[in-house]
């Protein structure tokens, strides 16, 4: 079915409380990512809900999601643009605009956002009240911007694209403090239950104290730099990477497992995720990069349990 600017639907009775909204990137300069909702609790699998919700297209590369507040923000990485949605109806509710290339967006407070580029030596500021663009911190040197995470007041941010930086950020003054170098296109970060950075960095894992600033312990995942994904159980006591196949490592060991947790069923694995509720893992299969891809799901012990249709490229996940 076609849908155009004026053709929309009504998802009635709406999705349940829980669920998981998958990001679909489509092809590059083709238009045509979308977002796909999975609703847990039904096992009923909604593709296309932006466009079918709203008449109008998602755009060119849909990135990341974030919800905040009760509102769902989409990154769309080459349009530019922050959708704002219902999660509940995925109708819109504004966009952000003015941007270049955006990647991710990490709320500080309820009147100040950030958002990372991939092509300008700065992080843009939102006032995620008003959509609108209220200030920019400069980068110099570093202008692939990447993921974040908070400690306190200091957001560690990942630099990727032919860098190996976390500058450090003051959220108070909006100023970059410190850097900390690590390996090649660092990526994904996440804080564990002891309060220590993990980021996932060119076939490595490093481990980082926030508080010191210091890289403590590097693991090697592959010899070939390959790209990893990274995730966190509910209980942010064990990690699960994706490189290849899926390994599984509690927080607080010192050596990488010998053995995958998940092996790889010849797919292109292109996603992660981890249920922050009940733990359940998703593993996103982009296939040939042209027809709608599939969703993995286990359950906690890597048992599997079935298998979604979502999307061209599914790349990201976001839990409602």
């Amino acid at each position: 079915m076609k849908y155009g600017p004026s053709e929309t639907e009504a998802f009635l009775p709406g999705p349940s409380s829980k669920g998981l909204f998958i990001v679909n990137e489509g092809n590059f300069m083709y238009g045509n990512a979308s977002l796909s909702y999975f609703d847990t609790q039904s096992g009923i699998v909604e593709n296309e809900v932006f466009i079918r919700a709203n008449g109008i297209n998602l755009g060119d590369v849909a990135q990341s999601m974030t919800i905040h507040n009760g509102l769902g923000y989409i990154v769309v990485n080459n349009s530019g643009v922050i959708f704002v949605i219902d999660p509940g109806t995925f109708r819109l509710k504004g966009n952000i605009t003015g941007l270049i290339s955006p990647r991710h967006i990490h709320f500080v407070n309820e009147n100040k956002a950030y958002v990372t580029d991939l092509y300008r030596e700065r992080i843009t500021v939102i006032d995620p009240v008003k959509y609108t663009i209220s200030g920019s911190i400069n980068t110099p040197g570093h202008r692939s911007t990447e993921e974040m995470v908070q400690w306190k007041n200091d957001l560690f941010v990942s630099c990727w694209s032919f860098d190996n930086k976390i500058l450090v950020i003051d959220t108070q003054t909006d100023t970059v403090t410190d850097s900390i170098e690590v390996g090649n296109q660092p990526s994904r970060m996440i804080l564990d239950k002891n309060n220590k950075i993990w980021c996932a960095a060119s076939g490595e894992i490093y481990r980082i104290n926030p508080e010191n600033r210091t890289v403590e312990k590097i693991f090697t995942v592959s010899d070939d730099a390959t790209y990893s994904y990274l995730e966190m159980n509910a209980s942010k006591d064990t990690l699960y990477i994706l490189n290849r196949d899926v390994w599984r490592m509690a927080a607080d060991h010192e050596t990488f497992p010998s053995q995958p947790f998940i092996r790889n069923r010849n797919s292109r694995y292109y996603g992660l995720a981890v249920d922050p509720a009940t733990s359940h893992i998703y593993i996103a299969d982009a296939i040939d990069y042209v027809q709608p891809g599939k969703i993995y799901r286990y359950d906690p012990d890597g048992t599997p349990v079935d298998t979604l249709t979502a999307g061209i490229n599914p790349g990201a996940f976001c839990f409602k």
